[in-house]
């Protein structure tokens, strides 16, 4: 049987669950996923069957869109809500064409360093697990690609709600540190969801409990 399945992965959950859960709820024995999203994270996860498995370089190469919340301000070393968060400053309001402004210059080809938190590999080694353990990892800069970042909300000072649509490899975690980064404040991401992957949205998805959401 080859089947693609549309999971909407839940708070807490790693990729690595959701297609877990997958095989035991459908009877599968051979699944994989295109595109991890970070256990922190929400939303859609494509989850291949069979010989569809194939087919995760091509799901993967699709844009995404996501939902990402920035908090101003502070900073933390995984760029997300893993660990606790250290203050950098105070933010001040920030008019919409200040925002528009800060945000511009990460739209299109932009070179991008992964978080050191990330899965991947440095010397054979996921850099997770290098970090986890106190040493210093130097993750290389890569180029990727954002097709385009609109603002859904601020709310000054600290909040800072976006659509992003991006290529693949995109690390979220990594533009809302780069963001912060570019206000002067510092920031780090507070939540994200994935809502869209190619023709494929989160409203087609199936929830944990076998519902369609």
């Amino acid at each position: 049987m080859a089947e693609l399945f549309l999971v909407d992965k839940p708070y807490g959950w790693s990729s690595f669950r959701a297609v877990s859960w997958v095989k035991k709820r459908f009877g599968v024995s051979k699944a994989g996923h295109a595109g991890t999203l970070d256990p922190l994270a929400t939303g859609l996860l494509l989850i291949p069957t069979g010989s569809a498995t194939q087919q995760v370089s091509t799901l993967q190469s699709l844009d995404k869109e996501y939902y990402a919340l920035l908090v101003l301000g502070y900073r933390t070393v995984s760029d997300d809500a893993e660990f606790p968060p250290e203050y950098v400053a105070s933010p001040k309001f920030l008019t919409r064409a200040e925002r528009q402004a800060i945000l511009r210059p990460f739209v299109g080809e932009i070179e991008q360093r992964p978080p050191a938190y990330s899965a991947l590999k440095i010397n054979g080694r996921r850099a997770y697990q290098l970090a986890r353990r106190g040493e210093v990892v130097d993750m290389p800069v890569r180029r990727v690609e954002i097709y385009d970042i609109q603002e859904i909300a601020y709310e000054p000072p600290h909040r800072w709600l976006l659509r992003i649509i991006c290529g693949k490899g995109v690390y979220i975690r990594s533009l809302a540190r780069d963001i912060g980064m570019a206000t002067g404040w510092g920031a780090y991401l507070g939540a994200l969801r994935r809502t869209r992957i190619g023709p494929y949205t989160v409203y087609q998805a199936l929830q944990p409990d076998g519902c369609l959401s």
